[in-house]
Formats: structure tokens, C-alpha cells, sequence
């Protein structure tokens, strides 16, 4: 979009120079240290810091033009606003309206991101796919990223994240998806959600950015989604029978490959993914039905999915001359944490889990870290490795096989001694605890 299209879309108040309005921003941020020669940057204002406190600094580095609430000076590039987070979502709800191609929403409690990735995957033999990058899935990622999408796709999936009531249905106005994916309801963000039922009812604001004529995709062996009327068109997808999409002969090969043959409305093809993780199967098996729905061939599914990659700290697979690593810090709740130690424990070696807070667990909070202490131990789990104060109840749930460590200093200096060569070590945290440096200190060790 140029910037005048963006004025007109947000209704702002320009009072730059009328030639530069014409022009196209050539990437647009939030962070002033990324915002370079004819870059838009977007002034927010934040818990920790506002941007508005750098915008003379974005545009002496060169930057195009300012979205903000502030006017400077005559002739800076400002677009000026009331608010910057509500015009970031009108430019890029009309940036949508430009694109006549599908647009694909991936929701859920647990695997959006390796779903969006699993589903682009798929469809890249066939289509050129946009996908949203990294995890730019919130109220601010999600618009950005669709602020900067050209019309020269021919379908793209949008990861939609929310942790309150009402954040959906900000999303499902600027996405309005054609499709929807729905990976699991689990027992993430109960602080504000309360509990699995009101997850659902979040998530399910989608369907208010959706036409009736739209196709939703849900996981059937998920035991809300699988009764939920969603009022649309649904494809089930699982490994139960009454999934319209279903997966058959599930193996794995040398623990990072995921076989199967995927079956159903009609079809029955081999796929192999470059993945780890049993659960892994449930993204693989949305992204074969999303791709039936559009039309690709068993041989383009299959292709597709075996360029699958995983994105950062996700199931990440790391076989060191000391151990096997399995990096998953980015996130965390009792699903995911629960599904991340059922595939470990297929793994050959010594288990070993370093586990850390899993955060917006609410009022059970507690009850829940104990939980999966106990699930853990309980597993065959043989050492457990906490650090967090939330985590102290994950160590206390599991009993004699874990160490609870009061600081993330004492937690690495001890990493050398508790560790054996040949351990599989599984690394996994909220994404607030950053346990990034555990996973790291690990991969490092010899």
C-alpha cells in the first residue's frame, strides 16, 4: 500500500511532504532499531516503553514516514492518529480487501504456529503461499504482517493467537478467513479465560469475521471440538473413525521423521515430514485436509510436507557429541508439556526434563505445575530439572527425581554435573521464563 493509501484507510492526518505520499513503504516496524531507508514505523505505546520517544531518531535513519498520535514538527512524515493500534488494523483490513485470494485462519490452544507452518508446507508444491512470519500471530504481529502483504499470492495462512475475550474478534474483522483451523482446545491462558469451555468461546470468535459459505477445520479427537457447532461446514480431522481426514500406520523413524498414510474423502496417499513429536501428527493431518479442500494432488501434499521445517524454539531436534537436546522453550501449558514428555520417552537414553514456568495458568496454577511433576514421574521420567516459582510446584508434584533451583544461575553452573553423555533432555518453559540460554547451555555441552 502507498501512504496515501494508508491515510485513507485509517482516516490520519498527513503533514509530510505530498510527493513522498505516493510512495510505498518498503518494510514497516515496530522497533526503531529496524527501521531503516523508507521504512513506515508504528509509534506504539507499550507497558515497558513508547515509541513515540524515537521517532526523531527513525527518521534520521531514513525512514519514509511515522505512523503516530503525536504531530511534530511541519513537514516531518507523520500519519497522525487518535490511536495507533486501531489504525494498524483499518490499514490492514483494507491491504486484506486487495487480495481475492483464500485466506486461511489457524487457531487453537496449542500448535498454531507448526500448524501455519505445517499447512504452507503443504501447499507450497502447488501454490504461492503467504504465511505470517514467526509467530506474528497477536494484536500487534498479525496486523503487520498483513499491512505489508502484496496481492501476488494465491492463498495465505494467517496464525490468529488471543488471550482474552473480544481479542478474536478485533483479529477475525481485519482477517475475515475463508477457512478456519482450529488445532486443540487445552488449558492455556485460563487466567482470563477460566476454563477449557471459555477457550472455546475465544476462539470461536472467528467464525464472526467468517461468511456462512466458509469451511472450518477442527481437530476430532479433540473432545470440545469434536461436538462443537460451529454453523459451517466441517472437515474433522484425527485419527479417529469418525474424522473426515485421518491418519493411519503413524510411525516414526529415528525419532525426527513422522510417516503415516492420510485417508479419507476418498484418498489414501503416503506422507513423510521431517518432524518430531507424536502430537506433530495433528498439524500434518490439518494441513493434508486444508490442501485436499483447495484442490492439490496426493503427490503435491506429499511434496510439500516433506519441506516442512520446524520455526525456532519449537521441537527442535538437536544431536550433540554430549546428548540429545529437544529445544521447546518458546512455550508451554499442561497440553503441550504433557504431549512434549509422551514423545520423548521414545526417544533412546537417560530422560532427563528441564521445565519452567508455564504462565496464565490462573487460580489452579499450582495445581497444574504439580500435575505435570507427577505426569513426569510417572512417565519414566529419571531426572527433573526446575527453575522458576511457579515451577517449584512442577518439582514437588514429581518427588525424588526432581531438583528445584532458586535462580537461572545456580540452574546452569549445576547443567555439567547433573547431565550424562547419551541423555535425551527435554528444554521446555513458558516463552516469559526465556529459557532460551538453558537450551543453548546445553546444545554447548561436550
Amino acid at each position: 500500500m502507498t501512504v496515501s493509501e494508508m491515510i485513507r484507510a485509517c482516516g490520519g492526518r498527513w503533514q509530510g511532504s505530498q510527493a513522498l505520499v505516493k510512495k510505498t513503504p518498503v518494510n514497516i516496524v515496530t522497533d526503531s532499531r529496524q527501521a531503516g531507508e523508507g521504512s513506515l514505523f508504528l509509534a506504539l505505546r507499550g507497558e515497558r516503553t513508547d515509541g513515540h520517544k524515537y521517532i526523531r531518531d527513525v527518521l534520521s535513519q531514513g525512514a519514509l514516514a511515522v505512523l503516530c498520535e503525536e504531530p511534530g514538527e511541519d513537514g516531518e512524515p507523520r500519519i497522525v492518529v487518535p490511536e495507533v493500534l486501531p489504525a494498524m488494523r483499518q490499514i490492514a483490513r483494507a491491504n486484506r480487501e486487495k487480495c481475492c485470494f483464500p485466506f486461511i485462519g489457524v487457531t487453537g490452544s496449542v500448535g498454531k504456529t507448526t500448524a501455519k507452518e505445517m499447512i504452507a508446507s503443504a501447499l507450497s508444491a502447488a501454490r504461492r503461499t503467504f504465511k505470517t512470519p514467526g509467530s506474528m500471530n497477536g494484536q500487534i504481529g498479525m496486523p503487520v504482517a498483513l499491512m505489508g502483504l502484496e496481492p501476488v499470492y494465491d492463498v495465505a495462512v494467517i496464525e490468529m493467537g488471543i488471550s482474552l475475550f473480544g481479542e478474536m474478534t478485533r483479529l477475525t474483522q481485519v482477517v475475515e478467513p475463508d477457512m478456519a483451523v482450529f488445532t486443540n482446545i487445552g488449558d492455556a491462558h485460563l487466567e482470563a479465560l477460566h476454563s477449557r469451555e471459555g477457550v472455546l468461546k475465544a476462539k470461536s470468535e472467528i467464525l464472526l469475521g467468517m461468511k456462512d459459505n466458509a469451511v472450518v477445520f477442527a481437530n476430532g479427537d479433540d473432545a470440545l471440538l469434536k461436538t462443537a457447532d460451529f454453523g459451517r461446514r466441517t472437515v474433522l480431522f484425527g485419527l479417529g473413525e469418525s474424522c473426515h481426514v485421518r491418519a493411519e500406520d503413524v510411525r516414526t523413524e529415528d525419532g525426527t521423521e513422522l510417516l503415516c498414510r492420510i485417508v479419507g474423502e476418498g484418498r489414501d496417499f503416503p506422507v513423510r515430514v521431517p518432524a518430531y513429536g507424536d502430537y506433530m501428527i495433528y498439524s500434518v493431518l490439518a494441513a493434508a485436509a486444508v490442501a485436499m479442500e483447495l484442490g492439490l494432488t496426493d503427490e503435491e501434499i506429499a511434496q510439500g510436507l516433506l519441506s516442512y521445517k520446524t520455526v525456532g524454539h519449537r521441537s527442535r531436534v538437536v544431536r550433540t557429541p554430549f546428548c540429545t537436546l529437544i529445544d521447546d522453550c518458546y512455550n508451554a501449558n499442561p497440553t503441550s508439556n504433557r504431549a512434549a514428555i509422551d514423545s520423548m520417552m521414545r526417544l533412546s537414553g537417560r530422560k532427563v526434563c528441564v521445565l519452567g514456568d508455564m504462565r496464565e495458568m490462573g487460580e489452579n496454577s499450582r495445581a497444574l505445575h504439580r500435575e505435570i511433576g507427577r505426569y513426569a514421574a510417572e512417565k519414566g521420567v529419571e531426572l527433573l530439572l526446575t527453575q522458576g516459582d511457579e515451577a517449584a510446584f512442577i518439582a514437588e508434584g514429581a518427588g525424588a527425581i526432581a531438583r528445584h533451583f532458586p535462580d537461572r544461575p545456580s540452574l546452569l553452573a549445576a547443567l555439567p554435573e547433573l547431565l550424562r553423555p547419551g541423555d535425551v533432555v527435554l528444554v521446555k518453559a513458558s516463552h516469559g521464563p526465556r529459557f532460551e540460554d538453558v537450551a543453548e547451555r546445553i546444545e554447548n555441552l561436550r
